[in-house]
């Protein structure tokens, strides 16, 4: 048998919907969650793609989620935009509120949108950057499990805590960044322990605070934050304002609610959106000129913009028509099937 697995664009997502609805989701669950592992797997973004099935039906069968769940909307104030997932995942959350929180930050210039009681389980790109397809900027951030020391800390006590922002390009890819504020993602080290392969130094301590490349030691520990102080003090700010800013919960109390099920952290979603046309008023055209001026003089020297590298992917995967991932993971991902 080969190492890896080829599927077709159609076929990784039919094998995800069919996996989600097998598994009690309902439609417009499956349909929300599958378009977002498969936006993951085109870019070759591996830890978030495919992969991410298999934490989502653990996390249904442990009874924590509602694979059923009918989001609540409300016009909380003219630039506040509520949403209750009800224990639901968050994309279809997400999806119902879009629409209000796209009309008041149109309308007043900014808005953001709460999202409570949800279960995020994915990249935030996908999140921001359609919002930068539709003219806006925005900013999505969230907290996750305690799995990550705070610096000079010895044990887990802060999330993943992810972050991610997009500016919109005529013409051209938004601007995207999304990263989490420990030093690699929590997917990243699973990956790593399926493949047998030892991680990079400095993203990890062991369950006695002692630095390790293991990736069953750092599970059994706790992740590092990347640049020391300053990432730990932005991952406390992404605590707060997706925490108790939206009255949702910590990373803490997230992880006391799983209960030892290691599945898919349950908490809230903060989402701001900006109308750079509004901001900008008369001088919208210009100000979108500047930005581009600035982009083409990082661009000209030789670096690169965050996300480059998956529109690369995501034009290569688009032209094969495939996508790949590794075979135990395509028999895992079958395994998922009742």
């Amino acid at each position: 048998m080969t190492e890896n697995k080829t599927l077709t664009l159609d076929e990784a997502m039919t094998l995800a919907l069919t996996v989600l609805t097998a598994n009690g989701f309902s439609e417009g669950h499956a349909r929300s969650i599958a378009r977002t592992v498969y936006a993951g797997q085109r870019d070759e973004c591996h830890s978030h793609g495919l992969y991410r099935l298999l934490m989502c039906v653990a996390t249904v069968r442990a009874n924590l989620v509602d694979g059923a769940a009918v989001p609540e909307v409300v016009d909380q104030a003219p630039g506040v935009v509520r949403v209750d997932a009800k224990r639901g995942f968050s994309p279809l959350a997400l999806e119902a509120g879009r629409p209000l929180l796209i009309e008041k930050a149109r309308k007043s210039g900014i808005a953001a949108m709460a999202i409570n009681n949800c279960f995020h389980f994915s990249a935030l790109w996908p999140e921001v950057e359609d919002f930068a397809n539709d003219g806006l900027a925005a900013m999505a951030m969230n907290p996750s499990h305690s799995w990550v020391a705070p610096a000079g800390g010895t044990r887990g006590t802060l999330g993943t805590n992810p972050i991610a922002f997009a500016w919109p390009r005529p013409g051209k890819h938004p601007f995207v960044f999304d990263f989490a504020t420990s030093a690699v993602a929590r997917g990243e080290i699973e990956l790593h322990r399926r493949a047998g392969k030892p991680l990079p130094e400095g993203v990890a301590i062991d369950a006695d605070g002692k630095p390790t490349a293991d990736p069953a030691a750092a599970m059994a520990g706790a992740m590092l934050t990347f640049g020391g102080h300053k990432g730990s003090a932005l991952s406390i700010m992404i605590e707060l304002l997706a925490g108790p800013l939206i009255s949702d919960l910590t990373s803490m109390e997230s992880q006391e609610i799983d209960k030892g099920a290691n599945a898919t952290p349950l908490h809230g979603e903060l989402i701001i959106a900006f109308d750079t046309k509004l901001f900008g008023g008369n001088n919208s055209a210009d100000n979108a000129a500047r930005a581009e001026k600035l982009f083409d003089a990082i661009v000209d020297q030789g670096a690169r913009l965050p996300s480059q590298r998956r529109y690369e992917a995501r034009e290569r995967t688009m032209a094969s028509g495939t996508v790949t991932i590794p075979a135990k993971l395509y028999e895992d991902i079958l395994a998922l099937m009742p």
